[in-house]
């Protein structure tokens, strides 16, 4: 996107090994004020073009976006598309994911991208799909100052999370998603009732992946919608 600036940079993990985490900055203003972070949470298909272009995207609403790959220790820079043969790729790495160490590489994002010049200290996890599911379990970690779910897989199946979780947290999902019925959804409804940190919003015809215009399931209103509530959120709750 024009005037963003973007780069791939390395990020130390726990155990001192080094990971890439690509990176997308906002436009220079004539004030130079710090920006406040987002760590963007990939989907199963590695940071790909989609991935890249949503922390661009965020990059020129402002945001300073790291996008860390959850994928290297298994395959370094995993650039999956949208076809039969990349999906079965995609589907495998995310079947050998361990969520545990998943947890601790999005934890030294985090602190990575803290120390950013330009970045200030508030920071949001955005996630879509697996991405949608490990914010959430960002969210229950600490470290952020508010999480954004989308459509995430899984979440249902670990609501024991829930009650730890005392950041702002939103949730976008679809109501025609196969992968997550509203039952999957109900759950996360039920789990998070009367709490008022909370924002749960569905969209009417959209299927899973409505956010990503390379896959057959993009809904355009429920992405421009759910980015706008999205932005809305952030601004409110990064400050």
């Amino acid at each position: 996107m024009s005037n963003v600036q973007t780069s791939w940079i390395d990020v130390t993990a726990a155990d001192g090994q080094r990971f890439g985490a690509y990176l997308a900055r906002p436009p220079r203003t004539p004030s130079g004020a710090p920006a406040p972070g987002i760590v963007v949470l990939q989907e199963i298909w590695g940071v790909n073009a989609h991935i890249r272009a949503v922390a661009e995207q965020y990059a020129s609403d402002g945001f300073v976006a790291l996008a860390p790959d959850m994928f290297w220790r298994m395959q370094p820079r995993v650039d999956l598309d949208y076809n039969d043969a990349d999906n079965a790729k995609a589907f495998a790495f995310k079947k050998e994911l361990d969520v545990e160490l998943a947890d601790q590489d999005i934890a030294t994002a985090v602190a990575m991208l803290q120390t950013l010049q330009g970045a200030t200290r508030n920071i949001a996890a955005v996630g879509y799909c697996m991405g949608g599911m490990l914010a959430y379990r960002a969210a229950a970690r600490g470290g952020i100052d508010c999480a954004v779910c989308y459509y995430g897989g899984g979440i249902q199946h670990q609501l024991e999370l829930a009650a730890g979780i005392d950041i702002p947290i939103a949730f976008h999902f679809g109501e025609n998603d196969k992968h997550i019925g509203a039952d999957a959804v109900d759950a996360v409804r039920n789990a998070f009732a009367g709490r008022d940190n909370v924002r749960i919003d569905t969209y009417g015809g959209a299927d899973h992946g409505f956010n990503c215009w390379g896959r057959t399931g993009y809904h355009q209103n429920a992405a421009a919608l759910a980015h706008g509530r999205s932005l809305a959120f952030l601004a409110t709750h990064l400050g």
